[in-house]
């Protein structure tokens, strides 16, 4: 699919982007192409990669001259930038508003006006159901890049909703590993919490398959695991031998106690694929869509929240050795 193509990734420099375009090198592209507003990042990423095919942008997603001029003669582009973090959006929204819900505007049209071949956008299990500002700008986000399927281009879009990614840029695994380390409480902000979790390489299994197998306007997920966050410290307490109180914080503004991956109102047209996956489908006609996925079967549970099927402890760890954080 990516032999000889050239291939734009908005927020290249993240923790995802960066895994992202490390595992697309192996696969023979002409280019790809970093977009990203971070110059000490692109500097970094350069002199780690040191690969010819890497061409490295310094933009923002929410000029769209720009974009527009980053896209010319790409083949795919990844939409991995945005704003992400909870307590930021809620206290500055005009600013996740520009560059999370512009921003992805502003790369639609880009893409449309290079006529590339398909869209994939990263989105967050905190755009179902949102209770923040970060999860309704990515909710509103999932809805243009759907809609956008009906703009007459030559261009596809198709959504990822992907949970928590373990080791990625302000991670809670770093965040706890650093104060048991150091002897200091483990800050929780309440203990009956519940996250969905990926590691990086699922993440990058979620992104290809969706890119590689979908017909555009739906939203691919991934049936991934979920744990209590006390768990979660615990486990890592027992790895590093060093047990350290817990604190509770309190829940902070627009924080929830459970994340809901699929919501009950999605659950209607959503569909088990491929075992490991789930596709939701737009209520908008997409013409040919709903027909591709015909012969799927439904999904049989109503809703899909991180406090159903946790792990245990011993889970929990294999999930840690897997990611690459314990031995």
């Amino acid at each position: 699919m990516f032999t000889n193509q050239r291939i734009l990734v908005t927020g290249g420099t993240g923790s995802w982007g960066y895994e992202l375009i490390r595992q697309l090198l192996l696969q023979q592209p002409k280019q790809i192409i970093v977009f990203s507003r971070n110059e000490s990042s692109q500097v970094a990423m350069r002199c780690a990669l040191e690969d010819a095919r890497l061409k490295f942008c310094i933009g923002d997603i929410r000029d769209k001259e720009a974009l527009i001029r980053a896209c010319e003669g790409v083949d795919y582009v990844y939409h991995l930038a945005a704003l992400k973090h909870v307590p930021v959006c809620e206290d500055q929204p005009y600013e996740a508003l520009k560059t999370n819900v512009i921003g992805t505007q502003n790369v639609i049209e880009a893409a449309i006006a290079n006529k590339v071949k398909r869209v994939i956008y990263i989105s967050t299990d905190k755009a179902a159901n949102p209770s923040n500002f970060y999860g309704m700008t990515k909710a509103i986000g999932e809805k243009l890049i759907v809609y956008a399927n009906l703009l007459h281009s030559e261009t596809t879009f198709v959504c990822v909703r992907g949970g928590n990614v373990l080791g990625t840029n302000g991670s809670v695994v770093h965040l706890f590993m650093n104060q048991i380390k150091n002897n200091q409480s483990v800050r929780i902000t309440d203990k009956k919490m519940t996250r969905f979790f990926l590691t990086l390489q699922d993440t990058i299994n979620l992104l290809f398959k969706a890119s590689k197998e979908s017909v555009g306007g739906e939203i691919f997920v991934m049936t991934m695991p979920t744990c209590r966050i006390v768990d979660l410290a615990s486990v890592l307490m027992d790895a590093v031998g060093i047990h350290t109180e817990m604190v509770e914080t309190g829940v902070r503004p627009g924080e929830k106690l459970h994340e809901i991956l699929l919501t009950d109102h999605e659950s209607a047209t959503t569909v088990i694929y491929d075992k490991a996956y789930l596709v939701i489908l737009p209520t908008i006609d997409i013409p040919g869509l709903a027909q591709h996925y015909n012969e799927y079967e439904k999904v049989n549970f109503d809703s899909f929240s991180s406090n159903q099927e946790l792990m245990n402890k011993e889970e929990i760890h294999a999930m840690l050795v897997r990611g690459g954080f314990l031995p």
